[in-house]
């Protein structure tokens, strides 16, 4: 298996595989190999994206080679199989490597050609982009090393990250996150639902659930900002966060928090008083890492005594595309 991350994060998908019994054999820029695991697909993994199962290596130091492999690659794949309907093509490998994307675009378009020659219904078929949803996949997926490397796939696990666009009017950066957290929970707030964003200045996140139309109880000291500041549907309370209880008897739709503190706090203080007393039915909590060993604390969240473990159920721990030093957990609460 060959399982990719952001760069900078190979250490910490290394140290999840090891501990989900794939040993790691090698590793760079964005990547991680494992020569041996328990067999099956991977467990849903936190730091990876996107994971080859039982790639097939290319190796050349021309475009028309590397291409020409992967086509081989393909049609020998393809012996027993009848492709009918539409089937992802994709290929990608670390941006941080100069030049590497117009490499891969050429190679791609020198495979695109010679599909088209031998399998032109197949090729057709054929669509560029990452497939929405979580889990495996069927297609051709070719992930780069470097210029002249590659590991190529029949089958993907894909784990819901993925850029999304911003909004100009979005307060911050952090917009990003929680849009993209939907994705990977497979669920949004609806018009009308209540929404308590803890933690929420500038309000990146509150002005994603308000333009969906949701109701939503923005509270932070701190001031709002860009579209989040005077929205008519959001509300804001100069409050301290973890100080902040609902009224007797009521409860929320979606629990947002993005606090800058250190995890244990928010787990203690915050999550499980919330999860415990079902103060929210849904959550998108994120929790930074800096500090602290990510693979220990990822361990924690996934232990039997951890609030999510408790008193969540189908939650899911990612390391987002747009997330840097943290978690974000999603997922509802127990009823």
């Amino acid at each position: 298996m060959v399982a990719t991350c952001q760069a900078g994060y190979e250490a910490a998908l290394a140290g999840e595989l090891a501990v989900a019994g794939w040993q790691p054999s090698a590793r760079g820029c964005g990547w991680v190999q494992c020569a041996a695991g328990p067999g099956g697909e991977p467990t849903e993994l936190v730091f990876a994206p996107l994971a080859l199962l039982a790639p097939r290596e290319l190796q050349a130091g021309a475009v028309n080679a590397l291409a020409q492999q992967a086509a081989d690659f393909f049609a020998e794949s393809l012996r027993e199989e009848h492709i009918e309907a539409a089937w992802p093509n994709l290929w990608i490998g670390p941006t941080e490597i100069a030049g590497l994307t117009r490499r891969i675009s050429a190679t791609r378009r020198a495979f695109d050609d010679l599909l088209r020659r031998k399998l032109a219904r197949v090729a057709r078929l054929g669509e560029p982009g990452i497939p929405s949803g979580i889990g495996p996949v069927r297609g051709l997926f070719v992930f780069f090393t470097d210029f002249d490397h590659a590991w190529a796939s029949r089958t993907a696990v894909f784990g819901g990250q993925r850029r999304m666009a911003d909004d100009p009017a979005a307060p911050s950066r952090s917009y990003l996150k929680i849009e993209e957290a939907y994705g990977v929970l497979g669920a949004e707030p609806r018009p009308d639902e209540m929404v308590i964003d803890l933690g929420a200045a500038p309000g990146g996140w509150s002005f994603s659930a308000a333009r969906r139309g949701a109701q939503v109880l923005a509270v932070d000291n701190g001031l709002l900002k860009g579209g989040a500041l005077g929205h008519p549907r959001i509300e804001h309370r100069r409050e301290d966060a973890f100080g902040f209880r609902p009224a007797p008897g009521g409860s929320f739709d979606w629990l947002f928090c993005d606090l800058v503190e250190e995890p244990h706090h928010v787990l203690r203080n915050l999550v499980a008083p919330w999860l415990e007393r079902g103060w929210c039915h849904r959550f998108v909590i994120n929790l930074k890492f800096g500090r602290t060993d990510p693979v220990a604390l990822l361990q924690e969240l996934r232990a039997e005594d951890s609030p999510f473990a408790r008193y969540a159920t189908d939650f899911r721990i990612r390391h987002l595309f747009h997330d840097r030093e943290e978690f974000t957990v999603a997922g509802n609460v127990k009823r």
